[in-house]
């Protein structure tokens, strides 16, 4: 190892740094990824997308229990959360991946280093350094360097995450169901872990500093999403400013201010702090370097190349780009297929999809109606309700909608949104329906298969022109 010099050395095992890793194997690079525990996956795999993800669909099986009557099932008993199981079950889900993972490494010939990654400065003979701690090596060599360290949950200040106040992390980790909890913050994180232990039987307190829930995503999604989580039992309050968090013998008393300056307190067995996250740059040598970091987060270029020749940066750390797996998966193919000087197309910020896995789901891509307006197009709408799609109606989830933006003079897409069944999957066609410039006309004479939930788009589409067939 110590006489190796790698083609590029990736230092962060998540999403962003492993597949660019294997992408840039599959190139015929020298590779060799650097991650600090134990196990390669980063946040995602391990506490984050996927244990979120398959606690929801267990979620999602319950509710579809309590409703067995109306889809034609007598059930012989009472049907109960087997918390332990359900826990149980995802964790196996994360080990399986995990092996995956490990696999595709042996597989690729990639060299995987244990260890914490530091850059020790800028490149020697056109040859990195990159210091190991807490590993069998002390360094490893590399033409490139591609930082994607990820980023950790931030916590209200003051305050340290435990088994009452917690992040995502510990409330992975509950050995039960809690009877009450309050959440802080209403983005994707928030809404997802109020949906999923609303479903089974907690009851939900929702706290949110900003005018909607969901901030990010079009008006009308946040009326809507608000809506169903006030008919679904979830207790939420919007322009709310969290004063305290105090511990009780039972839990916890959140202190909070209301929209309209009055005081309020909530006590809950739990608190789940769901503010954001804070990219993972403060202790990997950057300062030994000319990259440029800006409250934390690293500037690239449209290649993901830094100010310091030979170090790119990919995933949670970028400014500019979300924290999103599916964003630094393909940063880091692209990195990888400008390394081996391949095909590389720049991403698009606009064209990354946003997806909620809540009940009902959010999908979305590209601008909202306000933001479209405020870049100065000529907006035309069209709208289109899951109650007119067949599928949705078989599913027994025709609650939402279908919202396109479009730029009335051309046709031009200029953004989905969609609330509703299987609204996660289906906004795939609307990211590649932008990804090719397709129109309004184009994708209103495009064949859609009957009867699915994707269906719903066709009508999405033709709402523009306010000629949707099924409503």
């Amino acid at each position: 190892m110590a006489d190796t010099i790698f083609d590029v050395a990736v230092i962060g095992g998540g999403p962003a740094g492993y597949t660019c890793a294997i992408r840039a194997a599959q190139y015929g690079l020298k590779v060799a990824l650097i991650e600090a525990t134990d196990k390669i996956g980063g946040t995602c795999l391990h506490v984050g997308c996927i244990p979120t993800k398959a606690i929801l669909f267990s979620a999602e099986v319950y509710d579809h229990f309590k409703h067995a009557k109306e889809f034609g099932l007598e059930t012989t008993g009472e049907v109960k959360v087997n918390w332990p199981a359900v826990v149980g079950r995802k964790a196996d889900i994360v080990t399986k991946h995990t092996k995956g993972l490990d696999f595709l490494m042996k597989k690729n010939k990639i060299t995987v280093v244990r260890g914490y990654g530091k850059l020790t400065g800028a490149a020697k003979g056109g040859v990195h350094t990159i210091a190991i701690e807490g590993g069998k090596e002390s360094q490893v060599q590399a033409k490139n360097v591609v930082l994607a360290t990820g980023s950790d949950a931030r916590m209200l200040p003051g305050y340290t995450a435990d088994d009452k106040i917690m992040t995502n992390i510990e409330i992975l980790s509950m050995d039960s169901v809690p009877k009450s909890l309050v959440v802080i913050g209403s983005g994707a994180v928030g809404v997802e872990f109020a949906s999923i232990f609303r479903s089974f039987g907690s009851e939900v307190t929702v706290i949110e500093a900003l005018p909607r829930i969901v901030p990010a995503e079009d008006e009308e999604v946040s009326k809507e999403l608000l809506r169903q989580f006030k008919k679904r039992g979830i207790d939420v309050h919007l322009s709310a400013k969290v004063d305290k968090i105090e511990k009780t013998k039972s839990g916890v008393k959140v202190d909070f201010t209301t929209s309209d300056g009055k005081p309020a307190a909530k006590e809950a067995e739990k608190v789940l702090v769901a503010v954001g996250r804070a990219p993972r740059t403060g202790n990997v040598g950057i300062d030994k370097t000319k990259v440029k970091v800006d409250r934390g987060f690293v500037e690239v270029d449209e290649y993901m190349q830094t100010a310091e020749p030979g170090v790119y940066a990919i995933g949670d750390i970028v400014m500019g780009f979300p924290q999103l797996a599916h964003s630094g998966s393909t940063a880091g193919m692209l990195v990888a297929a400008k390394l081996a000087g391949k095909y590389a197309k720049p991403m698009k910020r606009n064209l990354i999809p946003g997806c909620t896995y809540c009940e009902p789901q959010i999908g979305s891509v590209g601008l909202t109606e306000a933001k479209a307006k405020e870049a100065g197009y000529d907006v035309k709408v069209g709208k289109f309700p899951f109650v007119g799609n067949s599928k949705a109606t078989i599913l027994g989830s025709h609650d939402g909608f279908i919202k396109v933006v479009a730029d009335k003079k051309y046709g031009e897409i200029l953004g989905v949104h969609i609330i509703g069944p299987l609204a996660t999957d289906i906004i795939a066609e609307a990211v590649t329906a932008m990804e090719l410039e397709a129109t309004i006309e184009s994708m209103m004479f495009t064949v859609h298969a009957h009867p699915t939930v994707a269906e719903a788009l066709l009508d999405g589409f033709a709402s523009v022109e306010g000629m949707a067939i099924n409503v």
